[in-house]
């Protein structure tokens, strides 16, 4: 066992909770390679024996030509650079020797490029490719990179990112909305801990399009003490699961606390499974409503705030009250501990959080962006299985951060990871790193 050391139609249907038509596939044929890949030309000329004409010997002239492509791929390369740091001296007296200044490197100490770092990061956070198998494939390049080296260059690189995360954390809590989730992680060296205890890693993420913010924070703890934490003194909009650990935040700020309806629905999706085959029931009507509420959402996708909210009371609202007058009926007559009844009892529970949509054009249906954002760690952690020590993951917290705001706003993680890691040591303590924020360095999607 290895582990690394990072330390929905727009109109309203009879059956909106019917599944959509599955898209055609083109079987065989080939698919167009995309036009932004660079283009290497090879010219195929005939013999110069074959240019003639077999009728009357005169040279062939060129009338055209016939072009088909081809996918090709370089593979990596290890090479090492070396800065050679020229000395001068004056001739006449042999002294004021001066030499050419050491270039800025993100780890001083290492002889890891901001290109190696970047790729190692990438390939562990983004593609989820454990430290020692990357050492591995170091080692069939030529370079001989042992996994703790790896390890060390990630933690290093994660602390020093840690000032431009706290950049990033000054643009999320200017947000209006939140998202916020959590998910498990081991560690297994952390002082007065067991390394079967679990610890958690966190994910905000908010910002408007072409400038969100996603941030991953470690902490061993789940308790409500960590959102307040997180958010400061922020008092603008909170979208979460049902998990009842943010509700201090929530009255200490004053923050405006919407619900999933993802989670609800997973939960009537539970109780449906346990139906009689063939049979229809309460979780299948519920279910329906939500179908038609996420049509509603379809709608709306394109629309400014006011004019989703107006949508929204004039086709969600009525939907919303007949879920209600259902939910009222059904719950006295529903076993609490069955499927059903978990169900129920969770909508009726997280029943003003889930409807506070309704009041504000920009409240989302569910907190998916945040599940988006997390999943990617989650992978990862199935294949690195856990972190040694703390200060690991809260380096990873950092590089995770910065490869997940790279991919909400439509930008190369390894790319947008190298410039920050070759524009950072080139900055003072005292320097505004705003500079270094995805959007200033490269166009980032408009939505």
């Amino acid at each position: 066992m290895h582990a690394d050391v990072d330390d929905d139609d727009a109109s309203e249907a009879s059956s909106d909770n019917a599944a959509p038509p599955a898209k055609k596939r083109t079987r065989g044929g080939r698919v167009a390679l995309p036009p932004e890949l660079p283009r290497v030309e090879v010219v195929h000329e005939l013999d110069d024996t074959e240019r003639c004409c077999a009728e009357d010997g005169t040279e062939l002239k060129v009338i055209g030509e016939e072009v088909s492509e081809e996918l090709h791929v370089i593979p990596a390369r290890v090479e090492v650079i070396r800065h050679v740091r020229r000395k001068y001296a004056c001739p006449t007296c042999e002294e004021n020797v001066k030499t050419a200044p050491v270039p800025a490197k993100l780890l001083p100490k290492s002889n890891a490029s901001a290109t190696l770092l970047a790729y190692v990061a990438t390939a562990k956070y983004q593609d989820a490719l454990p430290l020692y198998r990357q050492s591995q494939i170091f080692a069939r390049h030529g370079a001989d990179i042992p996994r703790n080296t790896l390890a060390r260059w990630m933690v290093q690189a994660g602390q020093r990112l840690l000032p431009l995360i706290e950049t990033l954390r000054t643009q999320l809590l200017k947000a209006p909305l939140i998202h916020m989730d959590e998910t498990t992680l081991q560690v297994s060296q952390e002082e007065g801990r067991k390394a079967s205890t679990q610890s958690y890693m966190w994910v905000q993420r908010g910002g408007p399009p072409g400038q969100q913010v996603v941030l991953f924070d470690y902490d061993p703890s789940r308790a409500g003490r960590v959102p307040l934490r997180l958010l400061g003194d922020y008092n603008g909009c909170l979208v979460t699961d049902g998990y009842e650990g943010y509700a201090e935040v929530v009255r200490r700020n004053g923050i405006t606390h919407a619900g999933c309806w993802a989670h609800a629905r997973r939960k009537f999706i539970e109780a449906q499974k346990v139906q009689l085959k063939g049979k229809t029931g309460k979780a299948d009507w519920g279910l329906n409503q939500m179908g038609k509420l996420y049509a509603v959402e379809k709608q709306a996708k394109a629309l400014a705030p006011q004019a989703r909210h107006a949508l929204r009371e004039q086709k969600s609202r009525p939907i919303i009250e007949q879920l209600r007058t259902w939910l009222d009926k059904s719950l006295p007559a529903v076993l609490p501990k069955s499927a059903l009844g978990k169900a129920l009892h969770y909508l009726d529970g997280q029943w003003d959080r889930l409807t506070r949509f309704l009041d504000d054009g920009r409240i989302p249906l569910d907190n998916n962006p945040a599940e988006n954002a997390i999943r990617p760690f989650v992978v990862g952690r199935k294949n690195w299985l856990f972190s040694h020590t703390s200060s690991g993951a809260q380096a990873s917290a950092a590089i995770y951060s910065l490869i997940e705001t790279a991919k909400a706003n439509g930008l190369s993680p390894y790319d947008y990871l190298q410039y920050v890691f070759d524009m950072l040591p080139t900055l003072d303590e005292d320097d505004d790193l705003t500079a270094l924020l995805p959007w200033y360095w490269k166009d980032t999607l408009p939505a």
